[in-house]
């Protein structure tokens, strides 16, 4: 474990923790009914201006040239990853905090529930399918389209998993909450060389397939009459085989990590970076997670690791919805329930702890997807002399001193 020096007005420090508090999605474009104000902008977020003051500020660009802006993209680099060389695709990484074991010769998906109305994507999730109805859902097409060489594995919500035998990953697929609106038809997958096109007619026939097998099935049958979206097809996007990544504590000589999510992917790719993923009761991934059980566990966590990831879907969830107020609710929860109660009691402690806070991608209520823009952050590093970032949004963090960072730069910035 590396020695921190020492910081102005600690006195003799021992080592130096670091936290990183990331919600998913929480950068804006400027809103006209929000007279032209982000979310961020116009949320009530007292604590993290606060840190912002007492810290540093910049942007990091978290999306390499030639890669769309997933979170699986964005928060492997705020993890310190060169994303280029390690990323395996989405699937990969979700198995691996699923307990799914990608062996050699096996292709792994992201296996979306969504809902299709009159051909056209409604949405990426099903109406937020609940984990019951959809573990039922995907058993049932384990049973029907399962076989030797394509398996089902039931995840969180719409977030599923598929596995293929001897699939072949240069396909051209298509993210759902990219889409909302397009017709399913004009973005079925596509393959990208010829030795691929077996495994494009293979996948585009289980959706297809998937289609009629849903449709009227008896959980969708209730969610309609209930005025819920139907889960009534996959969708397989994101695929890859297993990923050869070191751990943070190779790459950057921490000695434990910790990762706490409610999402699969996150905690997967927490599971490839050496990261202990810890449970927290109540967490859903939306605006009613367990915001004090997290902040509580990443609190305990610190107290024996060096280094805990805190990850909250809420605020990227609300702007796939294109939810303004709903947004500005999971930052301001955010805020209160997260950031205040974590920098009151680590504050007290004679052991500083470093403090970042920053989404992975902007997730614009207007456009309801991803972007690629740079994203706004803090560090706070105690006993630093703080830059003149007195609040925390996309503009006025572009004002700080780190200025603009690009990918692994963050954490390696970050870990002193």
């Amino acid at each position: 474990m590396h020695l921190s020096p020492p910081l102005e007005g600690l006195g003799e420090v021992k080592y130096m923790k670091y936290l990183i508090i990331l919600g998913d999605g929480m950068a804006d474009e400027p809103i006209e009914s929000l007279n032209n104000k982000t979310c961020l902008q116009a949320a009530n977020k007292p604590n993290i201006d606060k840190v912002a003051s007492l810290g540093r500020s910049g942007l990091v660009d978290t999306i390499p040239a030639g890669f769309a802006p997933g979170s699986e993209i964005a928060n492997m680099s705020v993890m310190g990853y060169d994303v280029p060389k390690v990323f395996e695709g989405r699937g990969s990484l979700e198995a691996a905090s699923m307990g799914v074991t990608i062996q050699e010769g096996e292709m792994a998906m992201r296996c979306n529930l969504i809902c299709i109305v009159d051909g056209k994507i409604k949405n990426h999730s099903a109406g937020h399918i609940s984990n019951e109805e959809a573990e039922e859902l995907i058993l049932y097409l384990q049973k029907e389209l399962g076989s030797e060489d394509v398996n089902f594995f039931s995840g969180v919500s719409y977030r599923h998993l598929l596995k293929i035998k001897g699939g072949k990953k240069q396909l051209k697929c298509t993210a759902p909450h990219d889409v909302p609106g397009t017709e399913f038809a004009k973005v079925l997958i596509k393959a990208q060389s010829e030795e691929a096109e077996p495994t494009a007619v293979l996948l585009n026939d289980l959706i297809l397939r998937s289609q009629a097998l849903l449709e009227n099935h008896p959980v969708n049958l209730k969610r309609a009459a209930a005025g819920k979206d139907k889960a009534n097809s996959i969708w397989p996007w994101s695929p890859g085989y297993k990923p050869d990544m070191k751990t943070l504590m190779e790459l950057y000589d921490l000695k434990s990590g910790s990762v706490i999510s409610a999402v699969d992917l996150i905690r997967g790719i927490g599971v490839y970076a050496g990261l202990k993923v810890i449970e927290v009761e109540g967490i859903t991934g939306l605006w009613n997670t367990n915001y004090e059980g997290k902040a509580q566990a990443a609190i305990e966590a610190l107290r024996t690791d060096d280094f805990v990831y805190l990850h909250i879907e809420a605020s990227d969830e609300a702007g796939h919805e294109g939810d303004v107020d709903l947004k500005i609710k999971t930052i301001e929860f955010l805020d209160a329930r997260i950031v205040k109660p974590i920098f009151d009691e680590v504050s007290t402690w004679d052991e500083p702890v470093t403090i970042a806070i920053l989404p992975d991608h902007p997730t614009p209520c207007a456009t309801k997807t991803h972007t690629n823009k740079p994203v706004p952050f803090i560090i706070y590093r105690p006993g630093e002399t703080p830059d003149d970032v007195m609040v925390y949004d996309e503009f006025e963090s572009a004002k700080g001193d780190y200025g603009l960072l690009r990918g692994m730069e963050f954490m390696q910035t970050l870990i002193k």
